[in-house]
This record gives C-alpha cells, structure tokens and sequence, in this order.
C-alpha cells in the first residue's frame, strides 16, 4: 500500500480500535505504525492486538510495525479520608510516608526515593500540574511544601518532580515483565518511559537481547539535559510533550520539540512526535486549526513519524483522526515551502564511503529524471541514512529480513519492500527495478538509483551505487555482471 506522504503516522489502539475491521481500516487510512499502551489492557487483549495486525499485515501484503509502550514507574499520593481536598495558595502542606489516610494539612507519598533526592526550593507537581508545591524542609520520609498553586487534589493523582533527577529505575516490575512479554510476542519497537540517563536505556537494552528497537521517550528536564547521551544508546525517539509540558514551562516545549527533532535527523535516528495532536478529535470529527497547525510544524520540522493518542485509542472518531493527519501530512508535503525547509535543515554530511553513497544518491535523483531511490539494507543503517538525506524523490527500503523491514515503517518516506537473499548486484537491480515498477514509483520507460553493499548480506557494506533503468531487457544488456 502506497503512502503519497513521507512522514508516518503512529495510532494507539484502545477500546475504540480492538477490532480487525477498524485496525484495518485505520491502516487503509494511513496509520503505518500501531501503539501498544502496556499501560492499559491485560496481556491477553494486547496479544489478541498483536494478533489481529498480523493478519492485517498478511492481508494486505505490506509490512506494518508495533510500538509496545511501557508504562514506566508512577508515583502518586495516596487517599484521603473525605477522598478530596481543596489546597489554598499559600497553605502549607505534608507529604510524608504514613500510609494513614489525608486531609487538608497532610497526605502519605508512598515513594521514599522521593524524599531521598529533594531539597528545599524543589518542586512537585500534583495531577498533571495543575496543584504546585514548593518545599520548604525535608527529610528521609517527610516533605514540608507551601501551596504555590491551589486547586483540588484527590486520591492516587500523579506527581511528577521536574527539579530533580530521581533514584527511579526506569523500568518497574511490571515494565520488565511487561518488557519480556513483548519480545516474545514479537513487537518491533519498545517505548521506554521516563527515562532521565543513558543507563535507562542500556539496562533496558540488555534485558531487550536485541529482540526490539529501543525508542526512548523524552518527558522528563533530565532526558533534555542528557538528551545527546541518550540518543547516542536509543534506536529511536519520542518527544512525549505531555509530561514535558507539565514539568517544564509550556512555552519551552516547542523549541525544545525542534532542537531534539533536528539532533535526530542529524543522528539518522527515527523521531516521533506525539501527545495531543488532535486531542478535540476524542469527541469531535473535526480538528481545532490549532491542532491543524501543530501537526504541520512537526512535519515542517522533518519529524519521522506523528502520533495520536487516545484520539484512535479511545475517541468517537479514529478513522476519521488518521485520515486527517494524512491529509495535513500530504498537503504539506506538496508545499514548496516544506522542501526548502528541509533542504535547509539538512545535517552535515559523515565521512564513511556509506554517508557518501547515500548524499550522491539524493544529489543524482534531484538533479536529474529520477523516480526512486532503492536502497537494500540488512540492518536499516542504509535506509536510516537515506531518510536522514530527506531526498525529494521515493525511498524503496528493500530487504530480505521482516523485522528490518517493519522497523523501517516507522522512518520518514521508507516504503519497505520484502525480497529474497541476492547473491549478485545485477540481480539486486532487477528486483529493485520490478519494486518500482510494482510499486507504482516507475515505469518502463524511467530510471532509478539502486545503492547496495558488496558482498551481499553484510550489515554496513553500503559500497556501490548505479542509475539504472526501469525495463528489465536493458538491465541485462547493459550490465555484464
């Protein structure tokens, strides 16, 4: 299935999309990625997901990736006698580790790692950050605040601590039974949450056994500051703007969305960029022109993938939310104004003969009557480098392995092309011009660029690059070898 679009779109499934008739039609809508949330669902219903997207996938021919989610450690209050309180501004308020139940003046933390990182002056965030306290005094099991921001708080809300690095493991008992879970059903990307140091990552990818790509979410101050660290261990990256927003004043979010987006296209890693992009879509079939805008500025930016939450996880339209991410996404695309921001955005070029091959590839198919670049990989290194080059022409990801190929589907204008093991060049260019040719991409009568390593099947031997033609007869009359 042909996207007319580079960026991907990511949907989460959810009550609302649990069946093989809409996860299919949100595919055939334009969803090339499918969300697992680990955070809601028994083991069985995200299986029975798993399931269902096979099938899909054998149905319709094309490779379609999984995202599994991990939900990440939550720290949240405990209860309170009258199950609410109201907190003035200025009030003072406890937050300790005694498990009797709150009221006004007080309420148990049940998370001592919490208290063992704090310091006066630092400051927690109650139910998304619409409570605020600051701490005046604390001890191992204690912490005095003062009300900075009052409004209700009620039982088990969420605190978040954006002042402070915590002794978190980013990985529960839950995320790592969740984790092995995962990999044994044979997700293709897993999402890290709340991960604040490069160890989050490796501890993650040592349990992972390279069963899965590792996508690190960045929500947390601490990701942004070692946010270069973190990427240099993570296979991917997601921008979680929502606890970012929370932690960090709302107007750093977005510059800090197109600073992490253009360090990953540097990098050659894939980026997402997610949370309430057409929020007003869970109850409404048409977008904000808002919302509109904020997902075009992320496919302005040269985001790899766009994703929707509960919009198709939960909301009364997700069909309807998928195809309008499509069209926004097309119809950026086609403005000319989105290719000179990305030409201008454009990374420095490496120093490997791979980063050569690739640049001269989108240079070739730019300045002259190219239709596609075809470029086969074994690891997915090549096509990452060729994404990164953001070429104004089709990228055909070829490959003999399915997990490469669904990785691929979450990077920016892969059409991922599943092909037998090759043993010579010319037999790669045949397959790629049939690709083309099958693909809609070309005709007969057009030409490609094929990039390949020599010897076959060698991860990281991108050596060799030929324009060639799309009719079969003059590949072999043209080419000896």
């Amino acid at each position: 299935m042909r996207r007319s679009r580079n960026v991907k779109i990511v949907a989460t499934l959810g009550p609302a999309s649990d069946t093989y008739e809409m996860i299919r039609a949100l595919h055939e809508a334009g969803a090339d990625v499918f969300r697992l949330n680990m955070s809601h669902g028994t083991h069985d219903e995200i299986a029975a997901k798993h399931a269902i997207i096979r099938r899909i996938e054998g149905d319709v021919g094309t490779p379609i990736a999984i995202l599994a989610d991990l939900q990440g450690p939550k720290l949240r209050v405990g209860t309170f006698a009258n199950d609410a309180e109201d907190l003035a501004e200025g009030a003072a308020f406890r937050l300790d580790l005694d498990p009797a139940p709150g009221d006004a003046t007080r309420v148990c933390l049940p998370h001592p790692e919490i208290f063992a990182a704090l310091k006066p002056g630092a400051h927690l965030l109650v139910n998304d950050g619409k409570i605020r306290l600051k701490v005046a005094a604390c001890g191992a099991d204690f912490a005095d605040c003062i009300v900075v921001a009052g409004g209700t708080i009620s039982n088990r809300k969420g605190v978040n601590v954006p002042d402070v690095v915590l002794p978190l493991a980013a990985l529960s008992d839950k995320d790592r039974a969740d984790l092995e879970f995962a990999c044994d059903l044979g997700v293709d990307w897993l999402a890290l949450s709340f991960v604040q140091r490069p160890e989050d990552v490796t501890e993650a990818r040592a349990l992972v056994r390279g069963r899965a790509a590792i996508l690190s979410k960045i929500e947390k101050p601490a990701a942004v500051e070692a946010f270069d660290a973190i990427l240099a261990v993570s296979d991917g990256i997601m921008v979680a703007r929502g606890d970012l927003g929370v932690e960090l004043p709302v107007q750093a979010v977005p510059p800090i969305q197109k600073r992490l987006v253009r360090r990953c296209r540097a990098a050659a890693k894939p980026v997402i960029v997610a949370t309430q992009m057409l929020e007003s879509m869970v109850t409404s079939p048409m977008p904000t022109r808002a919302e509109v805008s904020d997902v075009a500025t992320a496919i302005y930016e040269g985001a790899d993938a766009i994703m929707l939450s509960a919009e198709s996880a939960a909301g009364q339209y997700p069909v309807e939310a998928v195809r309008t991410m499509d069209k926004v996404a097309t119809e950026v695309e086609a403005d000319p104004t989105y290719t000179q921001i990305i030409a201008a955005s454009r990374s420095v070029r490496g120093d490997t003969v791979a980063h050569a091959i690739v640049a001269a590839a989108r240079e070739i198919a730019e300045t002259t009557d190219i239709k596609a670049i075809c470029c086969f990989t074994q690891s997915g290194t090549t096509a990452l480098l060729t994404a990164r080059e953001r070429p104004g022409v089709p990228i055909i990801a070829m490959t003999s392995l399915q997990r490469t190929a669904r990785r691929l589907c979450l990077s920016w204008g892969c059409h991922c092309v599943m092909t037998g093991e090759l043993g010579r060049f010319k037999e790669a260019v045949v397959s790629a011009a049939r690709a083309a040719r099958q693909g809609g991409f070309a005709t007969e009568t057009d030409q490609i660029v094929v990039t390949a390593g020599v010897p076959f099947n060698v991860p990281g031997t991108t050596n060799i690059l030929r324009v060639a033609p799309c009719d079969e007869r003059l590949i072999f009359t043209t080419d000896p070898g």
